[in-house]
């Protein structure tokens, strides 16, 4: 039943229709994700992994289905669901401090509250001494950082992530995955993670729902609860359970 889960998929569809065709994305896919879970959507490039998050997030209507937050049915946008996405839209007018205030200062939050979330949060991801420095002036691992304090500061009980570090360069990746995991064991929410990488999936996940190639159903889904944190990208475990995962993805499309 939805109610047993913090967020609840039930047979949703998206297809896109125009003039010439009509484009089938997502096909009949279920899951539920559970509280304070980090679930990880694994997929093909170009499967429908963004799309399914989109609906998520109430940003693209189904065509069919429903989907579920605390046992009630969501219509659209809520603000308990908040979405990062890979390419962060930081102010570059603004300072670091009042590009992770922007949700609070719309919540109409007052300023010394404003002030002091803010502050806890880029104490969380590790820029400190960076408060009043504008986005250019940072690299693209700090920014990623600015773009997770700001989501945080606005409280979601769901973060949604688009393939967040996927511009980044391996090193400043690898970096990233460990500041994620960090700051979700310092501050728990609710996680669903967008990636085509299975080494990342396997590194992050509580959870991975592996998707199909396009139209993207549910081929399965791995538990790693099992697989002990911190994770060893060289252990025998881990390579076991990423040769499986690989075994099963549909990798024609070039992933």
């Amino acid at each position: 039943m939805a109610d047993r889960f913090k967020l609840s998929v039930r047979e949703l569809s998206k297809a896109f229709v125009t003039k010439k065709d009509d484009t089938l994305v997502i096909d009949d896919i279920s899951m539920d994700v559970r509280e304070n879970e980090f679930l990880v959507i694994l997929g093909p490039g170009q499967c429908g992994k963004t799309v399914l998050l989109n609906m998520i997030a109430g940003l693209l209507k189904p065509t069919l289905g429903e989907i579920y937050l605390d046992g009630e049915k969501m219509g659209g946008l809520d603000k308990r669901v908040l979405m990062v996405f890979q390419k962060l839209a930081l102010l570059p007018w603004l300072t670091v401090s009042k590009n992770v205030q922007i949700g609070l200062k719309y919540a109409k939050a007052p300023k010394e509250q404003r002030e002091k979330t803010a502050q806890h949060y880029i104490d969380l991801v590790g820029l400190q001494g960076f408060e009043n420095a504008y986005p250019h002036q940072l690299s693209g691992g700090m920014k990623q950082r600015v773009g997770i304090a700001r989501a945080y500061a606005s409280a979601p009980e769901i973060l949604l992530m688009d393939e967040p570090f996927g511009q980044l360069d391996a090193q400043t990746r690898y970096a990233m995955e460990d500041e994620i995991l960090k700051i979700w064991n310092q501050d728990k929410r609710t996680i669903l993670f967008v990636t085509n990488n299975i080494e990342e999936a396997v590194y992050l996940a509580d959870r991975i729902v592996l998707l199909s190639k396009r139209p993207a159903k549910v081929k399965n889904v791995f538990d790693l609860t099992g697989l002990a944190r911190p994770r060893d990208n060289l252990s025998e475990d881990f390579l076991k359970i990423r040769q499986e995962i690989a075994d099963q993805m549909d990798l024609d499309l070039g992933q």
